[in-house]
């Protein structure tokens, strides 16, 4: 199956916030039973707007006969970032030495349930990479979600794990994982 990827810019998110905060509660909250704070939509629109004010936020969302389907967005890690200072697992020298150009951080990739198991969440995700000049991707994932699937699609995506993190104090511990953004 395929569907119709468009790219969008920090300064374009007025055009698809809408969906993208819609998508976030229909299958966060509806289809996974995610509840909490950390959940709530209001959380979600505040990262929202925290990663797209970084330099290079990017995202990618795939429509089908103009309806939304899913989303994923990212933003480079810069020199200051945080990202890796909640790792609980030791990381070897230099893994976290970051320049902007270094890592991209894949924020959220959501897909509509209609849409899962039919290669939709691969597509956005390859599509949103193609436009991406970083040496690598990192992510992170619930160990937990779908009884540790979601985390075996990415490694057969080439994630491979780093190690674990909770960047918030009511948030899950994550596995976070990276790849090359371009695979040889």
């Amino acid at each position: 199956m395929s569907v119709e990827i468009k790219h969008y810019a920090a300064e374009q998110l007025p055009q698809i916030r809408q969906h993208l905060l819609d998508i976030h509660v229909e299958v966060r909250h509806h289809d996974f039973g995610l509840t909490g704070p950390f959940y709530d939509v209001e959380r979600f629109d505040e990262r929202l707007a925290s990663y797209a004010s970084r330099p290079g936020w990017a995202a990618a969302v795939g429509f089908e006969n103009g309806e939304p389907v899913g989303f994923c967005f990212g933003v480079p890690l810069g020199p200051d970032t945080r990202w890796w200072s909640s790792m609980t697992t030791p990381l070897p020298e230099g893994y976290t030495e970051e320049d902007g150009k270094r890592t991209v951080a894949l924020n959220e990739i959501v897909v509509r349930k209609p849409w899962r198991g039919r290669g939709v969440a691969w597509q956005i995700h390859e599509a949103w990479l193609s436009e991406r000049t970083e040496e690598r991707v990192t992510l992170l994932v619930n160990p937990a979600a779908g009884a540790g699937a979601v985390q075996a699609v990415y490694e057969a995506w080439g994630y491979r794990k780093a190690g674990e993190q909770q960047p918030f104090p009511d948030s899950p511990v994550f596995a976070s994982m990276t790849r090359p953004v371009r695979q040889g």
